[in-house]
């Protein structure tokens, strides 16, 4: 019972037939409320006239038959009405101006008829009473004409019972027409809910948005946004695994084959060299497994793990050294470039430092003995250029705008690594708001540049440095 409730709490029919069931019952006591006191105040008026057209009635009367009022009191007794709640019995009194009672019905209250001409309630013998005085026009004649406050009230309360009871009958109705409409308005989104569950996990075409409502048509296009995305990101992986399993299938058939010429080869030195092939061989896949890895954990990111000030130069110098210990028997120069009060930069260090590693690392690998290679940082307008640079052979023309592809190698690196390095860098720089961008230099020599980097603002590192 409890989670239906909560359901319901949930339920957008629910909530909508709540609110504005809420707000018809409100105008329902509204409208009721002020239909039943104007009906209230009609009906009042309605006998206040009733009195005043039978006072001029027996003026009228009074003023040509005053010798035979005797007479026609028992006729003038019929005036009084039926005892009927449409129609309270009038009581009456006829008399002089001086106030003397010429005749008077048999249920008329004992008032004196010298009273201040116009309505007043007066209560007589414990029973309240409406009574109208009215004097003729010479002021020779008077009559009081009176009803029984409890009819007229009874009367009053009857007519605007009425009025208000076809209110009572018309609310549930309209309720139940709402609740219907609102099904009928809601009725899309449960077909666009069926059409979702409907589908399989590979099924992600695009929804129709044809009958759809306009407010759910942002949802239904931010669904779709969805299922291209997602869509997309199958297809990396389709693709990831069937490029991975076919970069890993190369270097093991090599360690199959050479681990048989060991096996089956009696010359120690060529077992030696076979062994020394198949240690290589480990390294290399080991290190495609490493990047592999690498890139299936950038891939999920949207946005860098950890975002913070980072010192420009530490951040080199640490990258410089660490593919030094990695190549110790490599005899290029490495030089680095930073300009004078060059502002932190913001980022995650260690994605910093793996991207800065990887491009320092290829360097080495494609560039001749005893040449140099430049690592340089410019910045301005709060943003960073990160750029190595060498000497190198450089990279075919054509090969330049697919530099970062996964799996792809130009140049010098078609026969050596896996095409993954600028991958990861091309991923890291992606994350950080930047750029990969790669460049053949005039004079001769390759340069890989990550651009749009961010910076720490000045006056937040002097803040912080305080």
């Amino acid at each position: 019972m409890r989670l239906r409730n909560r359901g319901r709490i949930h339920s957008l029919r629910w909530r909508l037939l709540a609110g504005i069931g809420a707000a018809v019952l409100l105008i329902w006591l509204l409208t009721g409320w002020f239909s039943y006191t104007k009906a209230q105040h009609e009906a009042e008026e309605l006998m206040d006239g009733s009195l005043a057209q039978t006072a001029r009635l027996l003026l009228a009367i009074t003023h040509d038959n005053e010798d035979d009022l005797a007479e026609l009191v028992p006729r003038l007794a019929t005036v009084r009405g039926a005892e009927d709640i449409y129609e309270p019995p009038l009581e009456f009194q006829i008399g002089l101006g001086d106030g003397r009672v010429l005749a008077r019905s048999p249920d008329a209250p004992e008032f004196p008829i010298l009273g201040v001409a116009g309505y007043s309630d007066i209560i007589r013998h414990n029973e309240a009473w409406r009574v109208l005085n009215a004097v003729s026009t010479d002021g020779r004649y008077r009559v009081q004409v009176a009803q029984a406050i409890g009819l007229r009230d009874r009367a009053a309360l009857e007519v605007a019972t009425q009025t208000v009871l076809p209110l009572l009958f018309i609310t549930p109705v309209l309720i139940v027409l709402i609740y219907l409409s609102i099904s009928r308005a809601l009725r899309p989104l449960e077909q666009l809910a069926d059409e979702v569950a409907a589908r399989t996990p590979d099924s992600l075409d695009a929804l129709t948005t044809n009958r759809v409502p306009t407010e759910a048509r942002p949802l239904v296009v931010a669904i779709n946004r969805l299922f291209g995305r997602v869509a997309r990101t199958l297809d990396n992986e389709r693709q990831f695994t069937a490029d991975a399993a076919h970069e890993l299938r190369t270097p093991l058939a090599a360690l199959k084959v050479q681990a048989q010429v060991a096996l089956l080869s009696g010359d120690t030195p060529m077992r030696e060299h076979a062994l020394q092939q198949i240690a290589g061989g480990v390294d290399r896949a080991s290190h495609l497994v490493d990047q592999l890895l690498r890139l299936a954990r950038l891939d999920p990111l949207s946005s860098p793990p950890e975002i913070r000030s980072l010192d420009p130069e530490a951040l080199l110098l640490d990258s410089l050294n660490a593919v030094r210990q990695a190549h110790p028997q490599a005899t290029q120069q490495m030089l680095a470039r930073i300009p004078p009060g060059a502002q932190a930069l913001m980022g995650d260090g260690d994605l910093l430092g793996i991207a800065l590693r990887n491009l320092l690392d290829n360097a080495v690998r494609y560039t001749p003995p005893a040449s140099s290679i430049r690592v340089e940082l410019a910045q301005a307008h709060g943003r960073c250029d990160l750029r190595v640079s060498d000497n190198g052979p450089g990279v075919p023309p054509a090969a330049l705008a697919r530099l970062g592809e996964r799996f792809y190698r130009a140049g010098q690196a078609a026969g050596k690594g896996n095409g993954l390095g600028l991958a990861i860098v091309a991923r890291i720089a992606e994350l950080h708001g930047a750029q990969l961008s790669a460049e053949n230099l005039p004079g001769g020599g390759f340069a890989v540049t990550l651009r749009g980097l961010q910076t720490q603002h000045p006056d937040e590192q002097s803040d912080k440095t305080d």
